[in-house]
């Protein structure tokens, strides 16, 4: 009986993995607000009944791709960022692994590229709850560095914010690079990514020592000074 289930949901997994291929593929060239349902099964060779054993809505199936396309990418770029490697070869190893999993999959890279500011509200949610997480992460990495000390959390985090967006746009600067096959185009999209992250990381080097520490609480009232609020007469 047992083997029976396990035969069972081997299976369910391998269409589940056959709509999501199959629903990326179809993405490459339109945008999921467009996609239709039958589209995707008839590529998997299911009927379109069976679509719901595995996911409510192609918006479900969307939030699937998300965690599939960035899961990996940030675990990586994790784990450099977290190395206590000067910055230079730092920067040069996560350009080299986004470069990497760009050529390794563009089509989950053209997804999010499209997506993050697409038309279905629950994926563009996933997307930004992903890099959301990304940011957290890389902000854990970058606070235990020895340069970090004496930085405030917010502002940690706001560095790791930095770092997140420039690896998201070069990911989609460098498929641009690769589809239009201009010779050296890619190239440049690493060369400026590199320069990019160096001048963040010659900027945070130097934030302590410049005083660059604005106060952001809210301005002080009358309820805040000398601890009591001043009444007027009556």
């Amino acid at each position: 009986m047992s083997h029976t289930l396990g035969v069972r949901q081997a299976q369910k997994q391998k269409t589940r993995q056959a709509l999501l291929d199959a629903a990326l593929g179809l993405l490459a060239e339109q945008s999921l607000s467009s996609l239709g349902l039958r589209e995707v099964t008839r590529v998997v060779g299911i009927a379109p009944a069976a679509f719901y054993r595995h996911f409510k809505d192609l918006g479900e199936l969307g939030v699937a791709l998300v965690e599939e396309a960035l899961g990996s990418l940030h675990v990586m770029v994790r784990a450099i960022l977290a190395e206590q490697d000067g910055a230079e070869e730092r920067i040069d190893r996560t350009v080299a692994v986004v470069e990497r999993h760009v050529r390794t999959y563009p089509l989950h890279i053209r997804f999010i590229a499209r997506e993050r500011h697409g038309g279905v509200r629950a994926v563009r949610q996933a997307i930004a709850d992903e890099l959301d997480r990304f940011a957290e992460e890389v902000a854990a990495a970058l606070k235990s560095q020895p340069v970090s000390e004496g930085w405030r959390d917010d502002d940690v985090r706001m560095l790791a914010e930095l770092y997140v967006d420039r690896l998201v746009t070069t990911a989609a600067a460098l498929l641009d690079a690769d589809e239009d096959g201009a010779p050296g185009a890619a190239d440049q999209v690493v060369c400026t990514a590199r320069r990019q992250l160096r001048l963040i990381s010659i900027g945070r080097q130097h934030w302590r020592e410049a005083g660059i520490f604005p106060d952001l609480s809210p301005p002080e009232g009358p309820a805040q000074r000398g601890g009591r609020v001043r009444r007027g007469p009556g």
